[in-house]
């Protein structure tokens, strides 16, 4: 099998309102078996997810926590509204649940490449929901990606956070390998794997490229959702 990843050029700066759909459709040529990727932060500016950290009111538990932290209190403040519980709380560091399920530092909320000074972005409200949408405009699987870290290891990798139109694991057990073990615990977290290839096009910094496609995946076309990568907290030894 073969594959290829191609980035999608020539998309606008996105505003609130914009039909992704439209803009991708009019950018590129789509063919069947493609998964367009797209980054959560232009589905987030499509759906108006800016937020002004001016407009922000402060809880004392906010405050609180900004100081144990040492972080801007507003951006704390949105970080425990995106969130359900808090993980780590150090100098520097704020990991939380967030509520789609994620963990992830400040809750997944973005400075970077915002489009105004002194506004965050946060995640899209519903990724999942986002992705459905595009995937039926567009007739193709479509993966919501996000850049998360992950427990001891360093740096980030592109993580799906939304999935519609493919499979967001595939669960090999019950398989066998090549020497006809039968797999036990194999279960592929396939639409985490297609969102970090898709970044190595699309980049994480000033590259200018928030959508690829991959191309020559053959897989079945099945209702997901990206809540299929989240580990139950019950279950989460790192929580």
């Amino acid at each position: 099998m073969s594959l290829e990843i191609l980035p999608v050029l020539g998309l606008p700066a996105i505003v609130p309102g914009a039909d992704l759909g439209a803009l991708v459709y009019a950018a590129t040529a789509l063919l069947p078996g493609d998964v367009l990727v797209l980054a959560s932060t232009v589905v987030a500016k499509s759906e108006g997810r800016r937020v002004a950290l001016a407009d922000v009111e402060v809880s004392e538990r906010a405050q609180a926590l900004a100081v144990q932290v040492d972080k801007d209190p507003r951006l704390v403040e949105l970080i425990l509204r995106e969130s359900t519980q808090v993980s780590r709380a150090v100098p520097g560091v704020l990991i939380v649940r967030h509520r789609l399920g994620l963990v992830s530092a400040n809750a997944g909320i973005d400075r970077s490449n915002v489009g105004a000074e002194d506004h965050v972005l946060l995640l899209p409200q519903d990724p999942d929901a986002s992705a459905r949408d595009l995937s039926a405009k567009l007739g193709c699987a479509v993966v919501v990606s996000d850049s998360l870290g992950r427990p001891f290891r360093v740096g980030t990798t592109g993580a799906a956070i939304g999935v519609a139109g493919l499979p967001a694991v595939l669960d090999r057990r019950g398989a066998v390998d090549l020497d006809g073990c039968v797999l036990e615990h194999t279960v592929v977290a396939l639409a985490d794997q297609i969102a970090a290839a898709a970044e190595l096009v699309m980049g994480q910094a000033d590259e200018g490229i928030p959508a690829a496609i991959v191309r020559g995946l053959d897989l079945p076309w099945t209702d997901s959702s990206a809540s299929e990568l989240c580990r139950d907290a019950d279950k989460d030894l790192y929580l």
